[in-house]
């Protein structure tokens, strides 16, 4: 939580802050984290003076507060991350799967995102039709010029920094697709994965996607098998991360599926919260106690509704049903596994 006693140390600026965060609408929620924020700034001027840490902190911020402001009315509307190469060609079975992928995901009532450029970026821009999809582009030397289906959209935003740009392509989507891709393809993969694997993302679909009978990521896959865990660099369970698939169809039904009966989860107290749209039954409970008993660090898996202490608020979650149990916060291909299992097994 945050620290209500985090001061600059200096009482004529404590004081200022103070006032000034009282000029915003009251929010228990919100206004020791206010003052915190107010304060970081301040404790940064007082203590910086180099021009490029300034330029830094002062972009990073205005690119997050746009994108923040961009996503915020479509918070409620699940959307999927679709990454590609920009030079895959109109002519590649890649680039006509992208665009149905997309079109079905819209049908579905998701949205897409993209890094706006051309390629792999264009085709699901264009499949998933004017106004259903968000573009974030990138500045480069070379100067990567938005697609044609987003260009102009105001849903497009640019970027000048990767790690801000990378942060809103993980924090406002619920789903990553990967396509064949050069070296900026397989650093958004590997990003997924390893936030996913250190429990700094929540479980999500990773699919990696490519036509039947395509060899990128069935290459890709065998490497990870021989040089990564055949070495011990990765545990055998990390395979469940991801899931590859071989049609537009399969990706989208996957996305589906994962979250058919699971919505979403939550870190409380030491406990990890699973939320669930219709309630589980106890004899899937029973099951998972017993299939999965390896990843609770103690204790069992059991059913809840609120907890105490919970923040109750007007989102969704609040009613939702839940099952909470220890996770040991380290085997989270296998937590992937059990709630793809719990998806499976809840009629």
């Amino acid at each position: 939580m945050p620290n209500k006693k985090f001061e600059t140390g200096n009482p004529k600026i404590d004081q200022q802050i103070s006032q000034l965060a009282d000029l915003f609408a009251p929010s228990e929620i919100h206004e020791t984290l206010r003052r915190e924020i107010l304060t970081v700034i301040a404790k940064f001027f007082l203590e910086h003076t180099d021009l490029g840490d300034y330029k830094l902190i002062n972009t990073s911020l205005k690119e997050l507060r746009h994108a923040f402001r961009i996503f915020l009315p479509y918070r409620d509307i699940r959307k999927v991350v679709i990454f590609g190469s920009a030079r895959t060609d109109k002519s590649d079975p890649c680039y006509t799967m992208t665009c149905k992928f997309a079109e079905m995901l819209t049908r579905e009532g998701m949205m897409v995102i993209t890094g706006a450029g051309g390629g792999i970026m264009e085709a699901a821009n264009k499949g998933a039709g004017k106004g259903k999809s968000f573009g974030i582009n990138i500045k480069l030397p070379f100067e990567q010029k938005a697609n044609p289906y987003i260009q102009g959209d105001p849903k497009l935003m640019e970027f000048k920094y990767f790690f801000t740009r990378k942060l809103i392509f993980i924090k406002e989507s619920d789903a990553t697709v990967l396509l064949p891709g050069g070296v900026g393809t397989l650093d958004e993969g590997f990003e997924n994965l390893t936030l996913f694997q250190t429990g700094k993302s929540l479980p999500r679909p990773i699919i990696l996607l490519e036509p039947e009978g395509g060899s990128y990521w069935k290459s890709w896959l065998a490497w990870v098998k021989e040089g990564l865990v055949k070495n011990k660099f990765v545990s055998p369970d990390d395979i469940e991360l991801f899931k590859l698939a071989h049609s537009a169809k399969e990706a989208c039904r996957a996305i589906h599926d994962f979250y058919s009966v699971y919505h979403s989860l939550r870190y409380f107290k030491g406990l990890t919260v699973l939320r669930f749209t219709r309630p589980i039954p106890q004899k899937v409970i029973d099951r998972l106690n017993d299939e999965f008993k390896d990843i609770v660090a103690e204790g069992e898996i059991y059913a809840s509704s609120l907890l105490e202490g919970e923040i109750k608020s007007h989102d969704v979650t609040h009613k939702m049903p839940r099952l909470v149990f220890k996770f040991n916060m380290y085997s989270f291909g296998r937590l992937n596994l059990m709630i793809r299992s719990i998806n499976k097994w809840v009629e």
